[in-house]
């Protein structure tokens, strides 16, 4: 596979061979580290990461497997697990609730253990919109909180949820660090140039690693099938979207005709008012 079949310059993170690239290698730990401050703390709090085996399985031989896109650990050995959600899931929180319980049941001691834990921390970054009502609020930060109080509860465990359709601040509107790492998961792949407002070292780093004309032929080769598997998924996806609102429009046309002819109005009349054709109508 040669570069004339992709036409951007720079890796597409929502691929499976982008996040990893940027998120997922030891190389590129200072991008990760970089990204979990400005999400979580706002500053340096995490120094260093290590990187930890991605894939778990249950306890017991019948429990489920899981895989995980990136898993490591701070010098305080808090636990991180970020996952880009390419697509929405029926039961995507029950997921991320079922794979926090991983880095929760490593923790258990053989022998004596006083079952004191450390921080768990669940990242979730989404490629679609699950909350509608409020298109400003994209960043999720769960806590497990009581009721009655509304207080934290228990603060080591946390669940943050990024929907980044609803993020669409401009080059000229990026202040903090966290709102430079939106902007560039959300639109690095379209850029034809680094923007000004990214100018800082662990931008360059990642700039350098993205570009595509940078890649090795087997690089390039991966990425290729990562990035015609992203698209394949994209096009079935949307596919379906619009079949289920064509449906939608489909079923709320037939209920206006049916209402219509009850009413006596002309079928030359409702097929202009539903856009159903004659036949259609006469059947109702």
């Amino acid at each position: 596979m040669g570069i004339e079949g992709i036409q951007d310059k720079y890796v597409n993170p929502y691929t499976d061979f982008g996040f990893k690239l940027l998120f997922g290698t030891a190389m590129n730990k200072e991008l990760l580290i970089s990204f979990l401050n400005a999400l979580l703390f706002r500053e340096e709090v995490i120094k260093d990461v290590t990187y930890l085996n991605v894939e778990h399985l249950g306890t017991q031989e019948y429990d489920c497997r899981a895989v995980f896109d990136v898993y490591c650990e701070n010098e305080k050995g808090e636990k991180f697990l970020v996952e880009m959600q390419r697509g929405e899931q029926q039961f995507f929180k029950d997921r991320s609730v079922f794979y926090s319980t991983f880095p929760i049941r490593e923790q258990a001691k053989r022998g004596e253990w006083d079952y004191e834990l450390k921080a768990v921390y669940v990242v979730g970054i989404l490629n679609f919109s699950f909350d509608n009502s409020d298109e400003e609020y994209f960043h999720h930060e769960v806590k497990l909180v009581d009721l009655y109080t509304h207080k934290v509860f228990y603060d080591k465990l946390t669940f943050v949820y990024l929907e980044m359709p609803k993020f669409n601040k401009t080059e000229d509107e990026l202040e903090s660090m966290f709102d430079k790492w939106l902007f560039v998961l959300r639109n690095l792949s379209s850029l034809l140039e680094r923007p000004r407002a990214l100018q800082n070292r662990v931008f360059d780093r990642l700039f350098e690693t993205a570009e595509i004309a940078k890649f090795t032929k087997t690089e390039l080769s991966e990425y290729w099938d990562s990035l015609k598997n992203f698209r394949d998924w994209y096009s079935v996806i949307s596919t379906a979207e619009k079949k289920g609102r064509e449906e939608g429009e489909k079923k709320k046309a037939i209920e206006v005709a049916r209402y219509l002819k009850s009413s006596g109005t002309s079928i030359e009349l409702i097929v202009g008012a539903t856009g159903l054709s004659k036949e259609e109508i006469e059947i109702l």
